[in-house]
C-alpha cells in the first residue's frame, strides 16, 4: 500500500482514450481558456482604466473578473498540457497548489458575490446612504475580507487534506486535483476531520446564499414600489446580471457537492467539475457586459 510520504506525483483523469480525441480536447480547452482570458481581461482593464467605472459596483466586478482569471488558470493549463503531451502526471506539490488556489478563489468568489448583492441592496433600497455605507474605505475593507477569507479557508483545507495518509494509490479521478477525489485515496477513518471542515464550509456557503436571497427579496419588494415602468426596468437591469451569475455559481456548486452518492460516476463527476470550474469564469464576462452599456462603451473606447 502506498502512503502520502512515498507519493511524489498523482495521476489525473485522462479526458479521452484516443490520441485524436485528446488533441480535440486540447484545442477545445484552449479556445475556452482564451475566451475566458479575453473576456475577464477586457473587463478588468476597462474598469481599471476608465474613471467613469470607478464606483463600488465596478470595483467588485473587477475583483470578480480577477478571481475568474485565477480560477480558470488554476485548472485548465495543466489539463491542456496533459492532453497535448499525452500524459496524466502532476507533481505532489503541483496538486497541493491546485487545491490551495482553487479553494482560495472559490471561497473568495463566494464572498465577493455576497458583497455584490449587498451593494445592489444598498443602491436600490437605501440610495441616500449609498455613499456612506459603500465608501472607498468600506469597499476596500470588504474586498480585503473576502480575499482573506479565501486564503484562510484554503490554508485550513489544504493543510488538513495533505496531512492525511494516502493508502489507495495516486490516481485522481478528475482532470484537476480536488479534495473529494483525494479523500478517496486516504485511509479508512483518517478523512473525518476534513469531512467536518467540508460540512462547515457548506454551512458558510448556505449562509452566503441566505444573505443573497434575503437581499434580493428586499430588492424586488423595493423595485415593485417604484411608480414608473422605466425606473423598474433600470433597477432590474442593475440586478439581473448579478443574479444570473449567482444562480450559475451556486447551482453548479450545490449540485456538485450535495448530490447523493448514487448519482456519482466518473463521467458525471467530470461534467460537474467542468460546470463549476470552467463555465462560470467563461460566461461571467458575457453576462455582465450583455446589458451594461457603460461597460460596453468603456471596452470599445479602450480597444479603439
Amino acid at each position: 500500500m502506498a502512503n502520502s510520504s512515498s507519493i511524489s506525483e498523482f495521476l489525473l483523469l485522462a479526458l479521452a482514450d484516443t490520441r485524436q480525441l485528446q488533441l480535440l480536447h486540447f484545442w477545445l480547452l484552449l479556445g475556452i481558456y482564451l475566451a475566458a482570458l479575453l473576456g475577464n481581461g477586457l473587463i478588468s482593464t476597462a474598469v481599471a482604466c476608465d474613471h467613469r467605472l470607478h464606483t463600488p459596483m465596478y470595483f467588485f466586478l473587477l475583483n470578480l473578473a480577477l478571481l475568474d482569471l485565477g480560477c480558470i488558470s488554476t485548472t485548465l493549463p495543466k489539463a491542456m498540457a496533459n492532453a497535448l503531451w499525452h500524459t496524466r502526471h502532476i507533481s505532489y506539490t503541483g496538486c497541493a497548489a491546485q487545491v490551495f488556489f482553487f479553494l482560495f478563489i472559490f471561497s473568495a468568489e463566494c464572498c465577493i458575490l455576497t458583497i455584490m448583492s449587498y451593494d445592489r441592496y444598498v443602491a436600490i433600497c437605501k440610495p441616500l446612504h449609498y455613499g456612506i455605507l459603500l465608501g472607498s474605505r468600506a469597499c476596500a475593507t470588504m474586498a480585503a475580507a473576502a480575499w482573506g477569507t479565501g486564503v484562510l479557508t484554503s490554508m485550513l483545507h489544504t493543510a488538513n487534506t495533505f496531512s492525511l495518509p494516502l493508502c489507495q494509490g495516486n490516481a485522481v479521478d478528475q482532470f484537476f486535483c480536488e479534495i473529494p477525489q483525494i479523500l478517496k485515496l486516504s485511509c479508512s477513518d483518517a478523512y473525518l476531520r476534513e469531512v467536518g471542515l467540508i460540512v462547515f464550509s457548506v454551512l458558510v456557503l448556505f449562509g452566503c446564499f441566505a444573505f443573497i436571497l434575503f437581499s434580493y427579496v428586499q430588492i424586488f419588494r423595493a423595485v415593485m414600489r417604484i411608480p414608473s415602468e422605466k425606473g423598474q426596468h433600470k433597477a432590474f437591469s442593475m440586478c439581473l446580471p448579478h443574479l444570473a451569475v449567482v444562480t450559475l455559481f451556486l447551482s453548479t456548486a450545490f449540485f456538485a457537492g450535495l448530490r447523493p452518492p448514487s448519482l456519482s460516476s466518473q463521467s458525471l463527476d467530470l461534467k460537474m467539475a467542468v460546470l463549476y470550474s470552467v463555465v462560470p469564469p467563461t460566461l461571467n464576462p458575457i453576462i455582465y457586459s450583455m446589458r451594461n452599456q457603460e461597460l460596453k462603451d468603456a471596452v470599445r473606447k479602450m480597444i479603439s
